[in-house]
């Protein structure tokens, strides 16, 4: 059975329905030209059309008509995701969920809320309403949706604290809508969560969401530098494991990182300094700068509550970390891409030092303090310099054969971008929900071709053919 657009757009037609070559295009990508591997094999992907629905019943009456006409459905958000998550690789109908932007409900410790609500108006509403806001949120919290953190984010700012996205309680529940004849609506809480978490919306569509809420704080963004890389990896370290001093961010930067590419910083550091952002609550800070005076080395340039001596703000410490150290430094210099490593509990520092002997001409560490398990650790985004696929696979195969585990940012689907292994609870609930393979194809290797060896690169048989 092929695909009959024409008779989906046909039935969708009293709905938001785009079709306009240029916001079409862009609609259909995400920030998958971070990497020269994806861009390669990806920039020409379009969908045939885009639908915005208004709430779930629009959504399910989505659903209903492009499964009557075999067409696949890519759930959109703000489209901030990396990889490629959110690229309609077969064509289709883009579902945008930008309309579904509501907040249902805040509560002591918890919202309800729509899936195109973005993390700033969440965040905004949460505060105004009762001084609460997000445990954790991407670096692109101006401008991603808590739906798209969800289906494609593990974790981010916050992480410092309270782990991943993934860990207990960080997700309290989800409303998902399934792609059948009859489309269903599921509520998961608890173990059901990973089904649908993480899964880039392969296997059904988030239509509510329930999240743990924190205190909400005026945090203090700090800049400090080190003398060493040493200094800063321990100091990112050290104060995440002072359990009296809360933060919300603790980033290193090996240097010239911030010399090179944080061009409102660069006036202030020389290229030899390697510099580590923070951010600590108001309350933190007496015991914080009492912290930094028993280190050695480091020197604090820089706090958001005295900007004296910086003639331009820096802005948003945090805009600094996580995905954002990528594109600033991208914006210098366009030969450069990253990776995604984790670095476990208890020897990594040790994996870095590794990394850093092996490797000094072709990566920069960027390391993002996080929990896991209760653990203080450290996430790898590594600046990586790029010449060659090849080259870049001999960088990830040296990571993996010292135990450095790389979510690798080069990949589409689910199960390349995370261990190589199929999530088979993500599968039985594709089976279940996506009978016909219509949400987001090409994405689950283990949906298209059980036997994948990964031993190389997958290409996605349906994909889209370049003009």
């Amino acid at each position: 059975m092929t695909a009959d657009i024409a008779a989906a757009k046909s039935a969708l037609k009293h709905l938001e329905i785009d079709e306009n070559p240029v916001s079409l295009r862009a609609k259909s990508r995400d920030f998958f030209w971070y990497s020269p591997v994806l861009k390669a094999r990806l920039d020409h992907v379009v969908g045939d059309f885009a639908v915005a629905p208004n709430s779930e019943a629009e959504v399910i009456e989505i659903l209903k008509a492009c499964y009557a006409a075999n067409v696949p459905v890519t759930t959109r958000g703000a489209g901030t995701g990396n990889y490629g998550q959110a690229m309609p690789l077969e064509g289709g109908c883009i579902l945008h969920l930008k309309n579904m932007n509501r907040v249902k409900e805040i509560l002591p410790g918890r919202v309800i809320v729509e899936p195109g609500c973005l993390l700033k108006d969440l965040d905004a509403q949460c505060i105004a309403h009762s001084g609460q806001e997000l445990r954790m949120f991407s670096s692109t919290w101006a401008t991603a949706t808590i739906g798209g953190f969800i289906a494609g984010g593990s974790g981010g700012v916050g992480s410092c604290t309270w782990g991943s996205l993934r860990d207990l309680g960080n997700i309290i529940r989800l409303r998902v809508v399934t792609m059948e004849e009859e489309p269903r609506v599921l509520e998961f809480t608890g173990e059901e969560l990973a089904r649908v978490s993480h899964a880039y919306g392969t296997n059904g569509i988030i239509t509510e969401i329930e999240m743990p809420l924190a205190p909400a704080y005026d945090w203090t963004g700090l800049f400090v530098t080190t003398d060493s890389f040493e200094k800063a990896a321990e100091l990112g370290r050290d104060v995440a494991e002072e359990d009296g001093i809360l933060i919300k961010l603790a980033t290193v930067f090996e240097a010239p990182v911030a010399h090179d590419y944080f061009q409102r910083v660069k006036p202030h550091v020389s290229p030899g300094d390697h510099l580590v952002a923070l951010m600590v609550a108001p309350h933190s800070m007496d015991a914080f700068e009492t912290f930094l005076a028993r280190r050695e080395g480091a020197k604090l340039i820089y706090r958001s509550d005295d900007e004296t001596g910086w003639d331009r703000t820096p802005g948003p410490v945090f805009e600094y970390g996580w995905n954002h150290t990528t594109l600033r430094a991208l914006k210098v210099d366009p030969s450069i891409t990253y990776l995604q490593v984790r670095y476990a509990f208890p020897d990594y520092l040790e994996k870095i030092a590794q990394i850093r002997a092996k490797f000094p001409e072709d990566c920069l560490q960027h390391l993002e303090v996080l929990r896991e398990g209760g653990k203080v650790m450290y996430a790898g985004l590594t600046l990586v310099k790029f010449t060659s696929e090849e080259r870049l696979d001999e960088i990830i195969a040296y990571h993996e054969d010292i135990g450095a585990m790389v979510f690798n940012p080069h990949r589409y689907t689910l199960e390349e971008g995370g261990r190589q292994t199929v999530d088979d609870r993500q599968l039985r609930f594709k089976q279940e929900a996506d009978p016909r393979g219509l949400l987001n194809p090409g994405k689950m290797i283990a949906w298209d071709d059980p036997d994948w060896d990964y031993s190389r690169m997958y290409a996605y048989p349906k994909l889209q053919a370049a003009e």
